[in-house]
């Protein structure tokens, strides 16, 4: 069983307003009781305002603002205890495939490209809604980091865990994570999966164009491409971090600084091939969640089949129940007070 718990603990915060309301409630009382001793004394006081009868009024504020504290309460929807369930999940299966290789930590890109993809991938979660995600990193050797899982929040520890060091070889091998990522999906029926792959564009001939096309044809699983990185100019390669105001290091071959540019044609050409879309963010700030709606979403989500669950049973009907009890009692006893304020009651004739 669930422990007692509130799903909207917020709307707790008019419990507040209910604590004003009973001190200024009373507050008034006090202020009452000081104006009828000033005026006269309690027996003559109750024949001559029979209507104002301290205790009475003080009862009928006591109950309103039990009544507007159990509202809150009820707002707050209290949960305790759980049932089962029968739910069907209606969404898609996402493998994001990202680049961990030295050349995403180019920092064409703030903070550098790797940075930027993790951002892009955290961004999309946020239009999710149902959909499953994996996670697989590349460099030389493709690894998978999360399987399929609607568990956001350990597959955001696993995206913003990702690091160069994350591959156990340099270099990118584009192909087998493309690969990996489609042998991921858990059943064999067609639609509702996609690929996501954020990356530069480097490959080191490992077939991703093939590998995509394979994906699509096969299992119907679509790949999408994000290229990350200056297509044109591109960016040096750091490999040591400034320290001390020393200069910082870059990558060399043959004694030249490698310079590294995002490959739009390949990944164009991925995409095409596994039947997805080439997104180009290169060096620009991306909406990933409009983008991911626009693109991976907008193929249509697939409803899987009937899982059992557990759902927690509401219980704000009691607290709201005893708000009516109380706005009850106080109608009572207003009702009781004005009756015996009745001329026929006091003996007062007109």
């Amino acid at each position: 069983m669930n422990a007692f718990e509130f799903a909207s603990p917020s709307s707790l915060h008019w419990l507040w307003a209910v604590a004003a309301a009973l001190g200024l409630a009373w507050w008034a009382h006090a202020a009452r009781k000081r104006a009828v001793r000033r005026f006269a004394d309690s027996p003559l006081f109750a024949q001559l305002a029979p209507r104002a009868r301290p205790k009475a009024l003080l009862a009928v504020a006591l109950a309103s603002c039990a009544a507007m504290a159990s509202l809150a309460v009820a707002l707050g929807d209290p949960r305790s205890g759980d049932r089962a369930a029968e739910v069907q999940r209606k969404g898609i299966d996402v493998m994001f495939v990202v680049d961990v290789s030295r050349s995403m930590l180019a920092n064409d890109v703030a903070p550098n490209r790797l940075g930027r993809a993790k951002q892009l991938i955290n961004d999309a979660l946020d239009s999710l809604a149902g959909d499953r995600a994996g996670l697989v990193a590349f460099a030389g050797t493709p690894t998978l980091k999360s399987p399929l899982t609607l568990n956001y929040g350990a597959f955001r520890l696993a995206v913003n865990e990702l690091a160069p060091q994350s591959s156990v070889r340099g270099g990118s091998l584009l192909g087998d994570a493309i690969r990996m990522a489609a042998d991921a999906f858990t059943d064999d029926t067609q639609g509702g999966k996609a690929i996501v792959v954020l990356t530069d564009g480097e490959d080191m001939e490992s077939f991703p164009v093939e590998a995509a096309k394979k994906a699509f044809t096969d299992k119907g699983i679509r790949t999408y491409t994000i290229g990350i990185g200056d297509s044109h100019e591109g960016s040096r390669i750091p490999i040591a971090a400034v320290r001390d105001g020393a200069a910082t290091t870059y990558l060399t071959f043959d004694g030249q600084e490698v310079w590294s540019k995002m490959n739009p044609a390949l990944l164009t050409e991925i995409a095409l091939a596994g039947g997805g879309a080439f997104i180009p963010a290169g060096v620009a700030q991306v909406d990933m969640a409009d983008v991911y709606d626009a693109t991976v979403a907008a193929v249509g989500r697939k409803t899987f089949d009937t899982q059992a669950t557990r759902r927690p049973i509401a219980q704000f009907q009691w607290p709201a129940a005893l708000a009516l009890l109380f706005l009850a009692f106080g109608a009572f006893v207003e009702w009781r007070t004005s009756r015996r304020a009745s001329p026929s009651r006091t003996g007062v004739q007109s």
